[in-house]
């Protein structure tokens, strides 16, 4: 594995990467567990060669926000990276991302305003405009993405189709299901600011979803269902709850019933120092 942090030498390794087949890109901010890990090897399965991104994107953290405490583990992801079997890791420095005099910024509307987008200010333009810059200085013929983070994953797609990206295509942006762990909770790099007492109580989270998303496919209003899903979660331990909502799944528009076109089930709520989101598919009417 191949190990580059500017801009030029990454030019090269893709350069030769390419030209001996296809290239597939799984950005991260590293701290790597089993569901990067789970990215990287269905990269594989889609590309001859894989590269991973490491980089802890300040222009997606807002002031207050964890971007100082965030765990920068690069010896420990090169190694697991390594023994994925990963062809380039691209690290860059944050002077080789941002250089003096760096003035654009990618501001994706709409998809990108509501959940997240409205507790996190600037949040989703830090991160369209980093992964516009990856796509750029890769060139990757595929893109993989936890769908964990589904609104995230709505952004990248609506900036690929709005500027014409062709590396990757919009629909080579891929969304890879939630790993898990065995009590239901998605894994997470911010698992790790968890105290063992908080993190038997994070589990309320999937449980708490999954109950909800149970009573409206019954039947149930998904008011009714959402303020259940909320209860829960406050009497389990967690603090406050920043958003819970059914929406569209493409457009993540809030629904106050159900429809006949597919629905994501999103939640963020905090508990100690961890702030965790979580999506989970709603059929459809």
């Amino acid at each position: 594995m191949q190990t580059v942090h500017r801009l030029d030498p990454l030019r090269r390794a893709v350069d030769a990467l390419r030209t001996r087949g296809s290239l597939a890109l799984v950005p991260t901010m590293g701290a790597l567990h089993e569901g990067h890990l789970t990215l990287v090897r269905e990269a594989k399965s889609r590309a001859d060669h894989v590269a991973v991104s490491i980089f802890v994107n300040p222009l997606q953290f807002s002031a207050g926000e964890d971007l100082d405490a965030y765990p920068r583990q690069l010896e420990r992801d090169s190694a697991l990276l390594q023994a994925e079997g990963v062809d380039l890791l691209w690290a860059p420095t944050v002077d080789a991302m941002y250089p003096d005099g760096f003035a654009s910024n990618i501001s994706v509307s709409g998809v990108s305003e509501g959940f997240c987008g409205a507790s996190r200010p600037g949040h989703f333009d830090g991160v369209a405009t980093v992964v516009c810059k990856l796509f750029n200085q890769v060139r990757p013929d595929f893109a993989l993405f936890g769908a964990k983070d589904w609104q995230q994953l709505a952004v990248i797609r609506r900036m690929a189709r709005d500027l014409d990206l062709t590396l990757p295509l919009a629909d080579n942006i891929i969304g890879v299901e939630t790993v898990r762990e065995a009590d239901g909770l998605a894994m997470s790099s911010r698992n790790a600011y968890l105290t063992p007492e908080q993190r038997g109580q994070a589990a309320t989270l999937p449980s708490a979803m999954k109950t909800a998303i149970a009573a409206v496919e019954s039947g149930e209003t998904i008011a009714a269902a959402l303020a259940q899903l909320e209860a829960t979660l406050l009497a389990g331990g967690f603090s406050s709850i920043d958003y819970a909502r059914i929406a569209d799944a493409d457009t993540l528009i809030p629904l106050d019933a159900r429809s006949q076109r597919p629905m994501r089930l999103l939640v963020a709520a905090r508990i100690g120092k961890a702030r965790l989101i979580d999506n989970m598919a709603v059929q459809p009417q």
